[in-house]
């Protein structure tokens, strides 16, 4: 755990039926010191939606080796690199690299986030999605956010229904290829 890092625990349920994932949650998620709430929400959101056996938060902003979420085979051999926020082309092209599975979730504007990739070299980066959310998403369940959180995902058509701490939101997951 990060120095300096504050620990947020997160209990309840994840039903992805567009994935048929059903899971109940615990997990303990270390805030960086640097990390904003904006960043560690659209974090746990990332492992939700990514939800699959060998998945796991990364050293994260603590090393620069890993990305937010990384996803493992029983081996430990790197299946899925699962960014945060808005790496640049160079991080994308090196996660491509190293494994079978590429992508992004942020909490910005992703026209402004895919703006600095354009001409860069990223390894097969017609296999790499940006997934975004509504405006003011992200900031309405960090208004809801705290230590101790209870929260209830659901997803059917690409349309994520979040329970956190009793607040209820939603937004539609928005998909942008990178190529």
């Amino acid at each position: 755990m990060a120095t300096g890092a504050v620990v947020h625990t997160f209990t309840g349920s994840l039903a992805d039926v567009d994935r048929g994932v059903y899971e109940e949650l615990s997990v303990r998620v270390a805030r960086h010191p640097s990390e904003t709430d904006a960043y560690m929400v659209t974090r746990v959101l990332a492992y939700c939606l990514e939800h699959t056996e060998g998945i796991a938060f990364s050293e994260g902003l603590s090393s620069t080796e890993e990305p937010a979420v990384v996803v493992r085979d029983a081996t430990g051999r790197l299946t899925g690199w699962i960014e945060v926020g808005a790496p640049d082309a160079a991080r994308l092209h090196h996660g491509s690299k190293l494994a079978e599975r590429t992508v992004v979730y942020t909490h910005r504007d992703p026209v402004k986030v895919m703006a600095p990739w354009a001409g860069k070299k990223i390894h097969e980066a017609s296999a790499i999605v940006l997934h975004s959310f509504d405006p003011g998403f992200i900031d309405a369940a960090v208004g809801a956010l705290e230590r101790r959180n209870t929260l209830t995902v659901s997803v059917t058509e690409r349309q994520l229904y979040l329970e956190l701490n009793g607040a209820t939101l939603s937004s539609a997951v928005h998909e942008h290829p990178v190529a």
